[in-house]
Formats: structure tokens, C-alpha cells, sequence
């Protein structure tokens, strides 16, 4: 039997709008747990368009990401902030805010934070 597995983003387990037409998750489900592409449009803001649905003060999930177009501001609860663009490797840890950078949408592939992220409950 072959161990190769084949998913895509276009033909997803789930997908997860997020608040006011702003962007959406698309999530795949893997052995290994999901793994999600979710689209940031312009004008998105994690405290703005998913802390209605997490109801959590900043966002509570790690991610380990990848960015694939766009660019995304990320700051700490406890100040430390970064800018991720094309090409990054975005480690972030639980307790943050994000939003989008500019006129283009932010396209992220994450392998760790988005099980629940934008899950309506």
C-alpha cells in the first residue's frame, strides 16, 4: 500500500469565513491533524475580525506558517511585533494581534494554529 496522501485547498474538509467578508479558512485534515490556507483581505485584523468568534482577548493559537503572497504585521501581548511577507517562515507563539499590510491579500499555509482558529461556536 502507498503512503502517498493527496489534499487540496480547493476541494477542502471545512471552510471558515471570517467576520465582514474579510477572508476565509480552508482547512484539510491530515493524519498528522489539519492543516490550513487562509486568505487575509485588506483591511483584516485579528481583534477586529476573529475575536468575535474566539471571544479571547488576542489570539490564544501558536502558528507555524507559511507566507505565500501579502504581508501581515504581528505584535505580542507583551510588545514584540514583526513583519511577515513572501517567502517567511512565521513561527508565533499564543497571545498576539496580527493584521494585514497594504493593498494586497495576505495568503498564509499553517501547519500548527488552525484546528479552531475562526471555529464558530
Amino acid at each position: 500500500m502507498s503512503g502517498l496522501v493527496r489534499r487540496n485547498f480547493d476541494d477542502p474538509e471545512e471552510v471558515r469565513p471570517f467576520e465582514e467578508g474579510t477572508g476565509e479558512l480552508r482547512l484539510v485534515n491530515l493524519d498528522a491533524g489539519p492543516v490550513g490556507r487562509a486568505v487575509f483581505r485588506p483591511g483584516w485584523q485579528w481583534s477586529k475580525h476573529v475575536k468575535p468568534l474566539a471571544r479571547t482577548d488576542s489570539c490564544e493559537a501558536a502558528h507555524t506558517g507559511y507566507v505565500v503572497s501579502g504581508r501581515m504585521k504581528i505584535v505580542m501581548d507583551d510588545g514584540e511585533q514583526a513583519e511577515f511577507g513572501p517567502g517567511d517562515l512565521m513561527i508565533c507563539p499564543p497571545g498576539h494581534d496580527a493584521w494585514i499590510l497594504g493593498d494586497e491579500p495576505c495568503v498564509i499555509v499553517d501547519w500548527q494554529g488552525f484546528a479552531d482558529y475562526a471555529k464558530r461556536r
